[in-house]
């Protein structure tokens, strides 16, 4: 069934998902489903970026589902994605700073893995043995990983408390022996795990766990690799020396900004994501354990796990990029929604100096990416300003008096969350989702 067909299949209420891309997300490739207007989306993901970072026969850096087609749902709408819950189904994984290596790939390691001995492209390996050198290519035996950890570590987590515990370089070789059984990589999965490299530079660190979706949105209007559509990490494909090259046009054009890797894009938040191809082609992956603002080693804990998303078709809102909806406890302290003893004050307050009409209002977080923080701050900023009908310069106060500029990722994933006027949200249509998850007693 062609992806033009799935206008006339019969939507169900409930798809499991557990197929993956080979890393690329192109539109022209049959999505799953149809999933009704209002249904439910239960994938088992993959783990992220080190296992398929290590497989170069995965063409994208990542190994996300297949994309879902939502009913309904046209280029010019947008798809509100609630996440109703996340759970980490992976015992242990590894993670680490990453180092490239030049002659295993060509212009983009995460895209053009090559076999540095046969140069065959984006070959197929095996594992021999465990540790750095264990990933070769099936064709002549070469090492063939086009990354290694310069830093790493080897975490597991505990079965009922969430708190993850590095473990010692002979311990990680033990779980690196049976790396399958304990990422319980998803039998369709096709990555090496990355257990299988035993790092073991950091020894007994205690960390918090609260799982997130380093990947979630809608598909791409081009094709385009999976790690690669956001703004940061897609400047490199502008002028590339592989097939999936593009202009910066095309990618400020065609991507999604999927790949966002925010910590509040979990349990509870809501996310709305462009609708660029037709069915929107809905997919999730690179589930991370946990995460401080900003990844700034560059990767986390890549775990393999269950997430159950409900998706709404929202007719006629056309967004440039996705727009989160928080927890309320994630929400920055100055774009928290007023509490009825705050609003009881600033009514006495405004009739004090002989005015009585205050604004009403709801927090969104607004997505911006660029190949650097500057960049995606300003990608916020107008995107935010253009669908609110306001200036940049008063989304900008905005931001500042009751909001917050916060790092997704470094180098250049942000999101500018602030509280916005009830009437701009009803007008687009906004205001019932932002009252469900914000609006406070009464």
């Amino acid at each position: 069934m062609s992806r033009k067909t799935h206008t006339a299949a019969k939507a169900v209420e409930t798809l499991f998902v557990n197929q993956f891309t080979n890393g690329i997300l192109n539109p022209e490739d049959e999505m799953l489903g149809p999933v009704r207007d209002g249904g439910t989306i239960i994938a088992n993901t993959a783990p992220g970026c080190w296992g398929p970072m290590i497989t170069p026969s995965i063409r994208g850096g990542h190994e996300v589902t297949k994309p879902v087609y939502v009913e309904g749902a046209e280029v010019g709408d947008a798809i509100a994605i609630k996440i109703k819950s996340i759970e980490v189904k992976s015992i242990a994984t590894a993670s680490g700073h990453d180092v490239t290596i030049s002659d295993r790939f060509i212009g983009d390691p995460f895209v053009a893995g090559k076999c540095p001995n046969c140069g065959e492209i984006a070959p197929k390996t095996v594992l021999k043995g465990i540790g750095q050198s264990a990933v070769r290519c099936a064709n002549c035996g070469s090492e063939a990983s086009p990354f290694k950890i310069d830093h790493g570590y080897t975490m597991t987590f505990h079965p009922k408390v969430p708190i993850g515990v590095t473990v010692p370089k002979e311990t990680a070789e033990k779980i690196a022996e049976q790396s399958y059984k304990y990422m319980r990589i998803p039998e369709n999965s096709q990555q090496n795990p990355i257990t299988t490299f035993a790092p073991g530079d950091l020894v007994g660190a205690i960390a918090r766990m609260r799982p997130f979706l380093g990947q979630l949105g809608t598909t791409p209007s081009i094709a385009l690799p999976d790690s690669h559509n956001a703004g940061d990490f897609g400047s490199f494909l502008i002028g590339a020396p592989h097939e999936y090259s593009v202009t910066k046009e095309e990618l400020d054009t065609h991507r999604t900004d999927g790949h966002m890797d925010i910590s509040r894009v979990r349990q509870g938040a809501i996310l709305i994501c462009p609708v660029k191809v037709p069915g929107g082609g809905v997919y999730v992956g690179d589930m991370h354990a946990m995460q401080g603002d900003g990844e700034i080693a560059g990767h986390t804990t890549d775990v393999a796990g269950l997430v159950e998303l409900e998706v709404h078709v929202l007719k006629g809102l056309t967004i440039e990029g996705p727009i989160l909806l928080p927890n309320i406890e994630d929400l920055p302290y100055t774009a928290k929604p007023f509490s009825k003893e705050e609003l009881i004050a600033a009514q006495k307050l405004a009739k004090t100096f002989g005015f009585e009409t205050l604004e009403e209002s709801l927090p969104l977080s607004f997505i911006g990416t660029g190949e650097n923080l500057n960049i995606a701050t300003d990608n916020a900023l107008n995107r935010a300003a253009n669908l609110l009908d306001m200036s940049v310069p008063e989304v900008m106060n905005r931001a500042t008096i009751n909001g917050s500029i916060e790092i997704g990722r470094h180098p250049g994933v942000v999101t500018a969350t602030f509280l916005i006027p009830k009437n701009k949200l009803q007008k687009l249509n906004l205001l019932e989702l932002a009252e469900e998850q914000y609006e406070t007693e009464k």
